[in-house]
């Protein structure tokens, strides 16, 4: 069997070595014993096939690490099968159908990461552009969930033609590093901010915006209790720190009637109210346009980001270039389209799979068992339906705190740097808007890079979306 023939392979090529010259000649075999090692006994096995498709003894691994590397990854980000529907569901769009679209585009988009980019890394619905999707472009600019998702898909079309055409590495290049930290950091505050009014932790005053909420009620009290495991259990490395935190805090709900049980397995919910529900008829206007360059400035970097975040401990980056990039960002702009099409916001590369990297997956064949684990969780649906917006919150919370950690990479010795680093992110969680932030940093970079007499540092690409931003923001505020 394939978990035993790497044993007695290794043991046998072991036995062969003599012992006057083993440490000189261990150098020389090592490596060739290793990917003996790694060989199934049969040949026409479907563990065969994948160590030829997916090269798995040209990396050094075996269908055993990639499985275990898979449930890893798995259990790190499954939260996002709770946590989307209830993001999502505040537009009006039917819970139960953005469950299914989040397992499938999951399932579907890491699938496709496998076997066409062969890289360990998976997809599903992104945090912080849900919640952009949700609070921003339905509840802020009053558009449909209908006419967001058509946005998405927009963005996901421009995602695509970028990674096909030659220009992806300038419009990757062609941003500030300062900024797109800023970006990450800004939406980490974005999600901070909705979590802790989710959970009633802060509530609006008059006077001063925002105020402490009544934290003698256990909705606020339960939110920080799961925020604080899930902070510990990660901090632990305990394997699903975050899924544990969210399930804790929903079990210790049910007692207080806060939550209700309904069940653990059933058939899916259908995926109908959802599913190819495109409204284009917004298309022509600035707004649509600041909003699908909005989804598509944070998929790009954030994608970029993760792909170099997780491969570099691989051995898929050489030189500081990495090995089938470009299938790598086809994969994520085929996952932006897809998930739009089947009903939910931008489908993304999950840093969490950096997990799986830890725990030795190193090729597209962990990403497989992934997708198969998010197959398995649409029979799932009661469990997710039972977690009250609160657990959630508290995992958004996590994440938030995450997702700010960009700011300490900021250059702090020069103004015309930070400060429109600094603007970018504090304006998204107070206006309630990642492309507002974006666009005010983009202006804020342009004009103190002008005024400062350092005009040559912000480029051409820099400097026309900051002219479109103070287009948009002059018309229509």
């Amino acid at each position: 069997m394939v978990s035993t023939a790497p044993r007695s392979v290794l043991t046998s090529g072991r036995s062969r070595l003599g012992s006057g010259n083993r440490n000189s000649r261990q150098g020389r075999y090592g490596q060739a014993a290793k990917a003996r090692s790694c060989k199934p006994e049969s040949q026409h096995s479907i563990f065969a096939v994948s160590y030829r498709y997916f090269g798995l003894s040209e990396q050094g691994t075996d269908v055993r690490t990639e499985f275990i590397a898979g449930v890893t990854t798995f259990l790190t980000m499954v939260y996002i099968v709770f946590v989307n529907p209830i993001i999502l569901g505040k537009t009006g769009m039917d819970r139960g159908a953005v469950f299914v679209a989040t397992c499938v585009a999951a399932a579907v988009s890491t699938l496709v990461m496998a076997c066409y980019a062969n890289y360990p890394i998976a997809l599903a619905p992104g945090m912080g552009i849900n919640a952009f999707f949700a609070v921003t472009v339905v509840l802020t600019y009053n558009y449909t969930s209908q006419q967001a998702l058509a946005a998405v898909f927009c963005s996901g079309v421009l995602f695509f033609l970028i990674s096909v055409f030659p220009i992806r590495q300038y419009v990757i290049d062609a941003i500030p590093q300062n900024l797109k930290l800023a970006v990450s950091a800004g939406v980490g505050l974005f999600l901070g901010i909705i979590a802790l009014e989710e959970a009633k932790v802060i509530v609006d005053h008059p006077a001063t915006l925002v105020t402490l909420g009544d934290l003698t009620k256990p909705v606020p009290v339960l939110m920080l209790l799961g925020f604080v495991l899930i902070a510990g259990l990660n901090y632990r490395r305990v394997l699903g720190g975050t899924l544990i935190g969210i399930i804790m805090v929903t079990a210790i709900s049910l007692p207080f009637g806060l939550s209700q049980f309904n069940g653990v397995v059933s058939v899916p919910p259908s995926l109908a109210p959802t599913f190819l529900q495109l409204d284009f008829s917004r298309i022509s206007e600035l707004t649509f346009l600041i909003v699908v360059f909005s989804i598509l400035f944070v998929d790009v970097f954030d994608n970029a980001g993760t792909l170099i975040g997780v491969t570099h401990r691989t051995g898929l980056m050489k030189k500081g270039k990495l090995a089938r990039m470009k299938q790598a960002l086809i994969s994520d702009s085929f996952a932006a389209m897809f998930g739009a099409l089947i009903g939910t916001s931008t489908t993304t590369s999950y840093i969490e799979s950096a997990a799986g990297v830890s725990a030795g997956g190193r090729t597209g064949l962990t990403a497989v068992f992934v997708a198969l684990f998010f197959v398995l969780a649409l029979f799932f649906a009661p469990l997710a339906g039972m977690v009250p917006a609160y657990a959630s919150a508290a995992a958004l919370l996590y994440v938030a705190c995450v997702m700010t950690r960009g700011l300490a990479e900021i250059d702090w010795d020069d103004v015309t740097e930070y400060a429109p680093a600094v603007v970018t992110a504090i304006t998204m969680p107070l206006t309630y808007s990642i492309a507002t932030g974006i666009g005010l940093g983009f202006i804020t970079y342009a004009l103190a890079k002008i005024v400062s007499g350092k005009a040559g540092e912000a480029s051409p690409a820099v400097v026309i979306l900051a002219i479109l931003f103070a287009t948009k923001f002059a018309v229509t505020g």
